[in-house]
């Protein structure tokens, strides 16, 4: 059965943006020749889940071709019905029930990019099987929360630990089943 993981970066103070939906801070880690494990992460996906804001902020600064390659579905979870392009799909039904579809499928595994709306939603129905956390050294103060109050608890187990010479520490997490599987 196919997974779903979060791959996201993170202010120590727990934010994924600041007001206004800026995302400058992770500049602060930027360095020529480091994707921070992205590229081989990506390479065992091949769906994308992401929030509509979180999507029209990639297109706005790095274009739509960072989606759009051709090789990927990719799911822009909206609440307004629009046309797909090529293999953007624009979804507006239950998250949750698109989320059990997708894993029953073929095929590689499922990624989700954000935003925050749709990663608590997915968490409220224990839908993400593993998370890698970036956070950056740095504390914001504000802005968007990764992790909203309110949701069930759930039990992780830590796979794995990475830091870089940028002060960036990784985070590789699996959700921990009830009955410790």
């Amino acid at each position: 059965m196919r997974k779903l993981s979060l791959f996201i970066a993170t202010s120590l103070d727990g934010y994924i943006a600041k007001l206004n939906d800026d995302l400058g801070f992770l500049k602060l880690v930027e360095k020529e020749g480091e994707d921070y494990g992205y590229a081989q992460f990506t390479s065992n996906i091949d769906t994308i889940l992401i929030g509509r804001k979180t999507y029209d902020y990639v297109v706005r600064e790095i274009g739509t071709s960072h989606y759009d390659n051709g090789e990927r579905d990719i799911y822009v979870v909206t609440r307004q019905e629009k046309p797909d392009t090529g293999r953007i799909k624009f979804y507006a039904g239950s998250l949750a029930e698109l989320v059990k579809k997708l894993k029953a499928q073929p095929g590689k595994d499922i990624y989700c990019d954000g935003g925050a709306e749709v990663i608590n939603e997915l968490l409220n129905h224990d839908l993400i099987d593993e998370m890698t956390i970036s956070i950056v050294p740095v504390l914001l103060g504000s802005g968007t929360r990764l992790f909203k109050d309110g949701r069930p608890e759930q039990l992780l187990e830590l796979l794995a630990v990475k830091t870089f010479d940028t002060g960036l520490t990784q985070l590789h997490f699996r959700r921990k089943h009830a009955d410790g599987k």
